[in-house]
């Protein structure tokens, strides 16, 4: 079979096809014959500067839609043939994926492979970002850093669906302001002046949830968006800045707090937690609650090209690569 893989770090030109050996599963496992592969910021931090890489070479690759291959012992709840999807560790840059049965779930009626693919990583983190960790009541505002990528342009749509007062995107460049409002946002800021944009849009109240995927600068200056009582959560660092303490002169004052999610770490420590969210994430695309954000595709060996575009912060959306055709 096909895979791509990096033996080296550095820029989308390290990504390599190769050809390697079916894997077989074990207990607990199945193989997918691979449909479509979700591409992910975490692949382009792994690529660049070994982000959850233990060691090279390196397949990455995080997420993938297709058609069960085989199945191992313990995992007979599945069978060969059916149309999934899967959240896996590494290793989905590949025309054929070993994943534990455990993250491995049906693609949802009326969902096709292609669309499916966005489901694995996008829909359970928007959700969870909003309603298990972030606690969204109907109402309330809601600040979204990364509005036109694929979590941000779900999660205007969830927020929206939940009631939210107001839904504030945060972009990198005004170009994408047209796109993140059509998918759930009432205003659009850009990076370097959303805190003072936010306080104007709210009147000086500042928001009441804030969810951030940069970390970093970006991140102090999200509490300083909050309402009193106000939420921040991080769910990643796209700035690789070095990790602060968060204490008692940013939080007491105004009874804010901050919490943290990765579905990555959820589905090693929790997984049946993670079913569980990703099942109730899943329904909103199936009766049509949420559009699900693919807005281009590459074939698995321009697999570069797809890093160049997603590493270029000029795309929106959800990029795929395309094993088949």
């Amino acid at each position: 079979m096909r895979a791509v893989e990096f033996h080296e770090y550095g820029g989308p030109e390290v990504l390599k096809v190769v050809t390697a050996e079916v894997p077989e599963p074990g207990p607990g496992q199945v193989t997918i014959d691979v449909a479509y592969t979700g591409v992910n910021f975490a692949d382009l931090k792994a690529r660049a500067e070994g982000y959850r890489v233990t060691a090279l070479p390196f397949r990455p690759g995080l997420e993938v839609s297709g058609r069960i291959r085989a199945v191992g012992t313990g995992g007979e709840e599945l069978r060969p043939g059916q149309e999934v999807v899967a959240l896996v560790d590494s290793g989905a840059y590949a025309e054929v994926v070993l994943a534990g049965a455990a993250t491995v779930f049906p693609v949802p009626e009326g969902l096709d492979l292609r669309t499916a693919a966005a489901l694995p990583t996008v829909l359970p983190t928007a959700h969870a970002l909003l309603h298990e960790v972030g606690r969204l009541r109907a109402g309330e505002t809601v600040l979204v850093h990364g509005a036109a990528g694929g979590v941000g342009t779900v999660t205007g749509q969830l927020a929206r669906a939940a009631g939210a007062g107001a839904v504030y995107g945060v972009v990198s460049s005004p170009d994408k302001a047209d796109y993140v409002r059509r998918h759930g946002y009432d205003e659009v800021f850009t990076t370097d002046s959303f805190a003072d944009d936010a306080r104007r849009a709210t009147g000086g109240r500042g928001v009441d949830l804030v969810l951030d995927p940069i970390g970093g600068e970006t991140l102090r200056r999200g509490l300083d968006a909050l309402a009193v009582f106000g939420r921040l959560v991080s769910f990643g660092n796209a700035s690789a800045a070095e990790p602060w303490h968060v204490g008692q002169p940013e939080l007491y004052p105004q009874g804010r707090s901050v919490a943290g999610f990765s579905i990555l770490t959820l589905a090693g420590t929790a997984p049946e937690a993670l079913r569980s969210l990703a099942e109730r994430a899943f329904r909103t695309a199936a009766d049509g609650t949420v559009r699900l954000p693919v807005t281009a595709e590459f074939p698995l060996t321009e697999a570069a090209a797809a890093h160049r575009l997603l590493g270029g912060r000029t795309s929106t959306g959800k990029l795929l690569l395309r094993t088949a055709g």
